[in-house]
């Protein structure tokens, strides 16, 4: 999955697959953008893992010191590089997400939004341990998943997304019960409640789970 996000679903195409997004959907997205500047804003240094051409972070950044934006795609990042201007407060980093390069406890906040924890396809405890070795004692990481309320608005979503050659044909045998499949590779599954308090509980972190707008669920891990 970590390849076809560099390859396939990367700068001006996965621009594209936000851009048609129905207004069910953009609601998601604007909620999931608006509860992270709301638990970051004032903060000093934040990170974003997955950060594609600069969508959140785009926003984010009008209320923090200084954000850097991590993304295996060199493509996304040079996007990104036009997309955040003018802003000046941010820097953007080619680097897998589950082994960073980064010094330990060095940002205030790492988020990683859009589910990010299942499309990435890396190990979860990996990205999960990484994101609280990068974030400063008492700082905060913010993860999330999508929640099964949205489960329709989502699959629609997807399927547009494939009818637009975005992503491959959707397996429609293999799709169902919170996991999106592709013919050509592409699976994107979810994080329950129970499993984000697992992986977070065994990177040493508490936890807070909150639903957000019937369409995310965001685990909250305290360092």
């Amino acid at each position: 999955m970590g390849e076809y996000y560099k390859d396939k679903l990367s700068a001006e195409g996965l621009r594209k697959c936000y851009e048609i997004a129905p207004p069910r959907i953009r609601r998601y997205l604007d909620a999931e953008t608006n509860f992270v500047i709301n638990r970051t804003k004032r903060s000093r240094r934040v990170l974003e893992l997955g950060c594609g051409y600069g969508r959140v972070m785009k926003r984010v950044v009008v209320h923090v010191r200084f954000a850097v934006g991590c993304d295996t795609s060199w493509n996304s990042l040079r996007l990104a590089g036009s997309y955040m201007r003018p802003r000046r407060n941010f820097g953007l980093v080619c680097a897998d997400a589950s082994c960073l390069p980064f010094r330990s406890g060095v940002f205030d906040a790492v988020f990683c939004v859009q589910n990010g924890i299942s499309a990435f396809g890396a190990d979860r405890q990996d990205l999960v341990s990484e994101a609280i070795r990068a974030t400063k004692d008492g700082g905060q990481a913010l993860f999330s998943s999508y929640s099964h309320r949205i489960w329709k608005e989502r699959l629609a979503w997807f399927r547009a997304q494939s009818e637009a050659g975005l992503i491959g044909e959707i397996d429609e045998a293999e799709t169902g019960r919170g996991t999106i499949v592709c013919r050509d590779g592409f699976r994107a599954t979810t994080v329950s409640k129970k499993e984000f308090e697992r992986l977070f509980s065994d990177a040493g972190a508490s936890t807070h789970i909150k639903e957000i707008d019937g369409s995310s669920i965001f685990c909250l891990a305290r360092k």
